[in-house]
């Protein structure tokens, strides 16, 4: 455990004026508090809350952080109450002390509880004070650091909280370093097979190809001192876990994927920043689409830099990021350089945001939706999202969510044009609303007067902020006539099970459906957003049958006139929950494609044949085809067990083809029917769980553009 002096020391490194006789009384309240508690891993508990401080003196944080993650367990854990450290350490502590405790409370990743609510709650807890957030942080990386003392089922349940909530929210406010490292420590606990691994192959590569870091690095050096550009040049391997997901973005194994290395380039001035990104790209050659300035076009967490990607004559490639020292600063700590001392004063950082606008700025984003997993839905949009610049006709800068559309775009500028969007060009050239835009476009939105949103652009719209306001424009432009009909849908479904649909029973489903009022129940029920089987089974769920509320395959796709008929694209095979995408054919009426279809690229010149199209909200019956490509061991009885299993999941194999036979394993195409996305995840999910199933992946055959029944 580090003792009270060395921490102290540790603070006095960057903050000579911090008050260290507060910082001595926490420490010693903290451990007497905390006396004859000890952690899983036999050592006194109070070692952990100096761990934390430990942890934050990185980012020289203040006194108040500080002592708060000495006394952070304190309200929860010990007889300590708030008001006693209100009176020993003051009312700021003790709020953040308190605003821990009451993170700490939160099952975020609990099944028992709705994720959603606790999230508020979270952001809630955020929005008074960032520093909350911080410490929590801390906590729950030192705990990672330490996990392997807890029992093997706990290891799984934090990691996985980790990796899904904590580990984005620390890249979210900007802190790289420590979402990596969540990230890899997660990855270590949820699967070691696949990280140890990515570790033997580093080390083989390697003994390959030498100290790549240190020859790499070298030459950096040399070549900017030659250019007389006075800069610090770091280089590391980047993350296991950071190689795992590209390689599974990419769909590639370890030795086809490049760009493992990272560079790092700090100069002393934004002109040195630029002046050094020319000498990098003379020396080597600059990779296309891999060129990032963030220094003209910042972050909303306040990160800088330029990334660029460069190779070598021997082909490999690798990421270098150019910075001065204080965007560096930032880069590192986040949102938490606000807080940061150098010197014993607040360091003036010109590049650090303003907590209070970021924290505003993420909850506009997010704070528009009543509905729990609308909230959610937008939550992970922002979390997880890469940014995209583009400029409006005038130049003014729109940030966007990587994937995002014209339709994300005209809502970020204003819900009024948003609402009024009826096309779009991108640099100067029409384009379906459903395009993808990309880094440095100038987008143009095109309105009219009396448009009003449609239904289709929920499918469009990708950021959390455009689907908010699209859904409430719809409940208000047609709730009159939802309520009407979502009336007499209620009242059939009701007498079908031998009940009313009194106003008691529809206030209980709203209840039940966490919906605030009956009258919004039944504009969802008319706006297909609920189906009839939900609405009773809230209410009465002993009566409900869901199971046979499913949806007439010829009424599969919406979107469509009443006289079209329509045919599922053999070639992507769409499953119901994807998006899709309608061509039309004269005499043949219309092919339904996944959105990402490969053969869609053949009518990107007739936009007249497209049409906007969605699945039906309902259940559907598992009638939809998807090939999977699947290895399996050449055993006695594996292929059995293996239909079996799939039986087990509730789905049909309709045909089965062998593509390669050898002494130890089977290649083989299955054709499944299923019910929707979701099945053919679960199912996959199960094949890849059973030891004889070698690799399992869906297969699609561009060249197969034929259709197969709708």
């Amino acid at each position: 455990m580090i003792a009270v002096e060395d921490l102290i020391a540790l603070v006095r490194n960057y903050n000579p004026k911090t008050n260290e006789d507060l910082i001595r009384a926490a420490y010693d309240f903290g451990r007497l508090m905390h006396e004859g508690q000890f952690r899983h891993s036999g050592e006194p508990y109070f070692t952990h809350p100096v761990a934390v401080a430990a942890i934050l003196t990185e980012q020289r944080l203040d006194d108040a952080t500080i002592i708060t993650a000495l006394l952070h367990d304190t309200i929860e854990d010990t007889k300590a109450s708030y008001p006693e450290l209100e009176k020993r350490f003051g009312k700021d502590v003790a709020d953040l002390v308190d605003g821990v405790t009451k993170l700490t409370n939160l099952q975020l990743s609990s099944s028992e509880t709705k994720q959603a609510e606790n999230f508020r709650k979270l952001f809630m807890a955020m929005s008074k004070d960032l520093r909350v957030i911080l410490v929590k942080l801390a906590d729950r990386l030192h705990n990672m650091r330490t996990i392997k003392a807890m029992r093997p089922d706990k290891q799984i349940q934090k990691a996985r909280e980790t990796m899904e909530i904590f580990a984005p929210l620390a890249g979210r406010m900007g802190m790289q370093w420590m979402r990596e490292e969540l990230e890899d420590l997660s990855f270590k606990v949820l699967n070691p097979e696949g990280r140890a691994s990515i570790m033997r192959r580093f080390v083989m590569l390697q003994k390959e190809t030498g100290d790549v870091i240190h020859r790499i690095t070298g030459d950096m050096r040399q070549e900017l001192e030659e250019a007389g550009i006075e800069a610090q040049v770091f280089g590391r391997a980047k993350k296991p876990y950071s190689i795992w997901r590209k390689m599974e973005e990419k769909d590639m194994g370890f030795s086809r994927l490049s760009d493992i290395y990272g560079f790092r380039v700090i100069t002393n001035s934004e002109i040195d920043c630029y002046r050094a990104l020319g000498v990098i790209h003379q020396r080597w050659r600059a990779v296309p689409g891999r060129f990032k300035d963030y220094i003209s076009q910042p972050k909303s967490n306040g990160y800088r830099s330029i990334h660029t990607t460069v190779s070598g004559r021997d082909g490999k490639r690798v990421e270098v990021q150019i910075r001065t020292r204080q965007m560096h600063d930032v880069a590192e700590t986040g949102v938490a350089a606000h807080w940061s001392y150098r010197d014993g004063v607040r360091s003036k950082n010109p590049f650090a945001v303003d907590p209070a606008k970021w924290l505003t700025n993420l909850t506009e984003q997010m704070g528009g939706e009543e509905d729990h997993d609308a909230f959610m839905e937008a939550v992970k949009l922002e979390m997880y999202s890469d940014k995209v610049f583009c400029f409006t006709p005038k130049g003014e800068v729109v940030k966007l969510p990587k994937g995002a559309t014209p339709i994300d775009f005209a809502y970020a500028i204003h819900t009024r044009i948003g609402n009024a969007c009826v096309g779009a060009k991108v640099d100067g050239m029409r384009v379906p609303l459903w395009t993808r835009v990309k880094n440095g476009q100038s987008v143009e939105i095109i309105t009219a007067e009396g448009q009003t949103p449609q239904a289709t652009w929920l499918e469009i719209a990708t950021t959390g902020k455009a689907k908010s306001a699209i859904r409430r424009a719809l409940r208000a432009v047609d709730r009159e006539r939802f309520i009407k009909l979502g009336r007499e849908l209620a009242r059939s479904a009701f007498e079908h099970v031998g009940k009313k649909a009194t106003d008691k029973a529809l206030d209980t489903a709203a209840r039940h459906l966490r919906i605030d009022e009956r009258d919004e129940v039944l504009a969802r029920l008319g706006s297909a957003e609920l189906t009839a089987s939900e609405v009773i089974h809230a209410v009465y769920p002993e009566l409900s049958s869901r199971e046979g509320d499913e949806v007439e395959p010829h009424r599969a796709v919406v979107g469509l006139s009443p006289d079209q008929r329509f045919d599922l694209a053999k070639c992507c095979q769409p499953l119901p929950g994807e998006r899709i995408v309608g061509i039309t054919y004269r005499g043949k009426g219309v092919v339904v494609h996944a959105i990402d279809c490969e053969a869609l690229a053949e009518y990107e010149d007739q936009p007249e044949r497209w049409m906007d199209l969605h699945w039906h909200a309902g259940k559907h019956p598992a009638v939809h085809t998807a090939t999977l490509d699947l290895t399996i061991g050449n055993d006695a009885g594996v292929l059995g067990r293996i239909c079996t299993l799939i039986g087990e999941q509730k789905a049909n194999i309709s045909d089965l083809h062998f593509v390669d036979r050898k002494p130890d394993f089977y290649r083989l195409l299955v054709d499944i029917e299923l019910r929707d996305a979701e099945h053919l995840h679960s199912l996959m999910s199960a094949l890849e769980a059973e030891s004889d199933v070698a690799a399992v992946q869906r297969h699609r055959d561009p060249s197969r553009s034929g259709m197969q029944a709708g």
